[in-house]
Order: structure tokens, then sequence, then C-alpha cells
């Protein structure tokens, strides 16, 4: 008998998404510790994926946890130290100096990393290289004194500026002093050195995108889950809708409105295509909704995607903890992102 598809079509929409003949195919495994967990940033240039872990237990890193951050070369041999599934992807450990890696964007000549911080090293925003040393520098680590949580994703707007969701996390699972601040969205000017608080009133704030014409601003709140590992379906596990408009030549978010609802897990990771389709990792792979917040369709992956990123015409590479997948959807599929 047959294996039941991965992808779940709710609106007929959804199959000019898929296109005629859609795939799911396992890039990378490792069964020694969750590597595929955030950022997910192709680097079109190289054909390479820059990811970073979930938490690792290590009494030899401060407070006992620590995040690797790998570079994945796509479609170039294969790795001894990560199991390849195809032979098609050589996985990379890195070493940088970034305290507990997350969220990620192209950024410059490198990328933007989201350090969520120790106990003894800041939360902030890093710019890394992504070549060899991998030299990484601090940008910004609080808001007018008052350190960040554990800055959790990154997106950043053509103008320059720099958005960034920064929830409690850390402290919560053990790495980070109490907070300072409240769970809220940030825009830096990394210019001007301005910061701003851009939204709050979210249990926690975690995945940002911008829409393709960059009018509206998406942020997930996973309150679902909490730090410790405690689930409450009563709390939000939904996407909000912002529009971004300009008042006295300043950028603010307006008609905050439920967009979509997560009904399995949490909405993570979240991007948008040219098409402005809205796309999200959740506990049951990637969900996606048209720009009206209509569900579409799912791709279903067992355990759920943290994250995920568009490469080219339609390529999608999914994060599955110890799993990294590849999806082909229709050829003029493209990611909002790098418009490839």
């Amino acid at each position: 008998m047959p294996s039941p598809s991965p992808f779940v079509i709710h609106d007929t929409r959804f199959q000019a998404i898929l296109g005629e003949t859609p795939t799911l195919e396992l890039l990378a495994e490792n069964k020694a510790y969750p590597f595929a967990h955030e950022a997910g940033v192709f680097i079109p240039e190289r054909n390479e994926l820059l990811i970073t872990s979930n938490r690792i237990q290590d009494p030899d890193s401060p407070g006992g946890q620590r995040v690797q951050v790998t570079k994945v070369h796509l479609n170039n041999g294969f790795s001894t130290s990560i199991h390849s599934k195809t032979g098609a992807v050589k996985c990379e450990e890195l070493t940088v100096p970034i305290p507990m890696a997350n969220g990620g964007v192209n950024y410059k000549d490198g990328i933007l990393i989201c350090a969520q911080g120790s106990m003894d090293a800041p939360s902030g925003l890093y710019h890394m290289s992504t070549e060899p040393p991998y030299a990484a520098t601090l940008l910004k680590s609080d808001f007018h004194g008052r350190p960040f949580n554990s800055v959790n994703d990154v997106i950043v707007h053509t103008d320059g500026s720099i958005w960034f969701t920064d929830p409690i996390y850390g402290h919560e699972q053990g790495y980070r002093p109490p907070p300072r601040l409240p769970n809220q969205v940030y825009r830096f000017d990394a210019e001007s050195g301005s910061i701003r608080a851009m939204a709050d009133g979210f249990g926690r704030p975690n995945g940002i995108c911008f829409s393709p014409d960059e009018t509206v601003v998406y942020v997930t709140d996973t309150d679902w889950i909490h730090g410790d590992g405690t689930t409450d379906d009563t709390r939000a596990s939904s996407i909000y809708a912002f529009d971004l408009i300009t008042r006295h030549n300043q950028p603010f978010l307006v008609n905050r409105r439920l967009f979509a609802m997560a009904d399995s897990g949490i909405p993570d990771g979240i991007k948008c295509d040219l098409e402005g389709n809205v796309y999200s990792g959740c506990g049951d792979g990637v969900n996606v909704w048209s720009p009206g917040g209509e569900l579409l369709g799912r791709i279903l992956v067992d355990g759920g995607v943290a994250n995920f990123c568009f490469g080219r015409e339609g390529e999608m590479f999914l994060l599955n903890e110890h799993r990294l997948w590849r999806v082909k959807l229709a050829g003029g599929v493209k990611g909002a992102l790098l418009r490839i």
C-alpha cells in the first residue's frame, strides 16, 4: 500500500504552489544531537545553508548548555560526522563566538545571527562572516542600557533597519538571568544606532517576517509552550499581522490582528513567498496560508518543523531537529526574502 502523501491540500490554490510533482527528500540526519533547529539561512552565491542546533547539554559550556552552528554544503559530497541520506550534502560544524545562536538572516556581506546569550554573555544581534574564520561582531545587546532577554529571530527591511523578537525563553530554560524587558518586537537602525520598541502584548514573540511589499509585518506568538516545556492549549499559538505605516517620518506598527492560528504545536519560523502567501513551521510540518489568512495546505513532516528557508525556484529546506529535508514545489514559487 503506498505511503500517504506529505502534501495536504485544504484549498485548491495550494495546487499551484505544489506544482505537478512536488517532492520531499531527506538530505541529512544526525542522531547524536538536534543539529537542524533554527536560522536556515540560504547563501545562494555558494549554494550553502547556515543552520543552528537546538540546545545541547554540555557540562563544559556556560550554564551546561550550548548551540552548534553548522554550514551545509549542498550537492557536494557527504559528511562522515553527520549522516547524509542522499550523499548530496556535506555538513561542517563551525566554531563561532556567538552564545546560544538562534535565528538568522542574510545581511550585507554575511549574515545576522540572534544570540540568545548566557549568564555571562549578552543576548543580541551579531554580524557574522560566512567564510573562515567566521568572525562575528556584536551589533546591539540592549535597549537603552537594559539587556535583551534572549533575542530569537530577525529580519531586515530594504531601508536597512533590523527588526527582531525578544522573548524570555532563555531565563525559563536556565541560561539567562531574570528578564529586564517585556516580550517585545524591536527595530534597530545600525547606521544611527537608534533602537525602538515596536510592538508588545505577546506571550512569547518568536518568528518575524515582512510581506513582499513590506507593508505588513507578521509575528508568531509561541506562548503555547514555555521554556520549561509546559504547554497550555488556551495560550496563543498564533500569527499576528500588523500594518507598517509612517508617521512623523518614522515607522509604526498599527492595526494588529489575528492572522492565523496553528492547530498543531506552535507557528515558529515564518516566511512569505512573492505572491504574499505565508509559510510557518508548525508542529506537523510547514503550514501555508493565503495573504487573507486562509489555510491553503500543509507539508507534513513527522516531529514538526521549527524553521525553514527558501532556496531557488520552489526549493525549500526544512529544519526538523535531527533531520534536514529538501522540498521541491512549483518552479515559480520564490521566497520573498531572496526573490530567487
